[in-house]
């Protein structure tokens, strides 16, 4: 696993160099792709080279266990850098699992109500909610992007607001890294609303997470496209509904649909509604790309497939179950608040050991 070191290590040198000239400094795409693959290798670089240290420290101590004078100290020393050597191993393990390809991305984040009515559409509420919590407590920045909400009205002239649908961007360091195993059929189990008998329901929403796509990745042909503008419908004021500022773009080869409605300006959603096409239409090439080759979608965790039922969402127990993993915590009242580390990191967790077993199979 560690024979091709040398060869990361002098991709370091490289990177070095191409950073220096003036040529990349004046290619703000390529610098960006250079200082990337830079900061993944660094870390592999510097743990080789204390690997590397800790056996030669390691076989120089084993070799004074001839000298009586100093066996004792070598004993200790020995000790000490057996333990830390295997550990350091794992580490560059990790370090040397391939990247993502859209590691570093922003995301789309689109919720849409399921199975369940009204409360699907406030669960898909609760969702948006805890997924925004998330991101603020990262710093990340989210962005609505679009809304189809409805107003439901519950038990003792109580209301609360729900989406049928709704898209957000967010943007920050890692997340798409941190967000993209939320892909897949939420489902939640509690007394509705609107329910007067006090029994549990269970409804369901669906989540998807797609990386902003880059412009080169995507080449959208004017052509392909049919957008009709239209009066945006819902909650307005300040020109919201009183124009035809709502656009729906239409990609005619592959008959993908989106909508925009959200801004006043006719120019705005149409640039919203352009990034959320082409993340949809990434996320397409991506899932034909991955049929043809006969692999999961980005080795994610269970088949990634927005039908599979991912995750449960018990309130009467508190308690949230990952079903790809097998996680269960009770902490649900702490999770819809935004507090998805302990998920988020069970997750990865488990697909980093996925890849580490594949790697030590296809080492064997």
């Amino acid at each position: 696993m560690f024979q091709r070191l040398d060869q990361v290590e002098a991709r370091l040198a490289e990177l070095d160099q191409a950073l220096m000239d003036p040529a990349t400094l004046s290619n703000r795409r390529r610098m960006r792709e250079l200082t990337r693959e830079r900061s993944r290798i660094v870390p592999v670089v510097e743990r080789w080279r204390e690997l590397q240290k800790l056996e030669e420290e390691l076989a120089g101590a084993r070799e004074l266990l001839a000298d009586p004078e100093y066996r004792d100290i070598a004993r200790a020393e020995i000790a000490e850098l057996e333990e830390r050597i295997p550990a350091l191993k794992q580490e560059l393990k990790l370090a040397l699992l391939p990247p993502d390809p859209f590691e570093g991305r922003d995301v789309i984040l689109e919720i849409r109500a399921g199975t369940g009515g009204d409360e699907a559409c406030l669960f898909a509420a609760d969702l948006l909610r805890m997924y925004t919590r998330y991101a603020e407590s990262q710093g990340w920045k989210v962005e609505l992007i679009s809304a189809s909400e409805i107003t439901v009205g519950g038990v003792g002239g109580r209301t609360a607001v729900g989406y049928r649908e709704v898209i957000t961007q967010i943007s920050g360091d890692d997340a798409y890294t941190h967000l993209q195993w939320e892909s897949g059929v939420h489902r939640v189990q509690r007394v509705p609303l609107t329910e007067t008998q006090g029994r549990i329901h269970t409804s369901a929403a669906t989540v998807a997470i797609l990386p902003v796509a880059d412009e080169v990745e995507v080449d959208i042909a004017d052509s392909d496209l049919r957008i009709d503008v239209y009066r945006a419908s819902g909650p307005g004021g300040q020109s919201v509904n009183t124009t035809d500022s709502a656009v729906r773009i239409t990609h005619l080869p592959t008959g993908l649909v989106v909508t925009c409605q959200d801004e006043k300006s006719q120019h705005k959603n149409k640039a919203k509604a352009l990034k959320v096409l082409a993340a949809r239409l990434l996320e397409k090439m991506q899932a034909e790309q991955d049929a043809v080759e006969a692999e999961e979608r980005r080795s994610q965790i269970g088949s990634g497939d927005r039908s599979e039922r991912i995750r449960t969402y018990n309130f009467p127990q508190n308690r949230l179950t990952d079903h790809r993993i097998g996680l269960t915590l009770y902490q649900l009242d702490r999770i819809v608040e935004g507090d998805l580390d302990p998920v988020i990191s069970a997750l990865n967790a488990e697909f980093q050991a996925r890849m580490l077993a594949r790697m030590d199979d296809a080492g064997a």
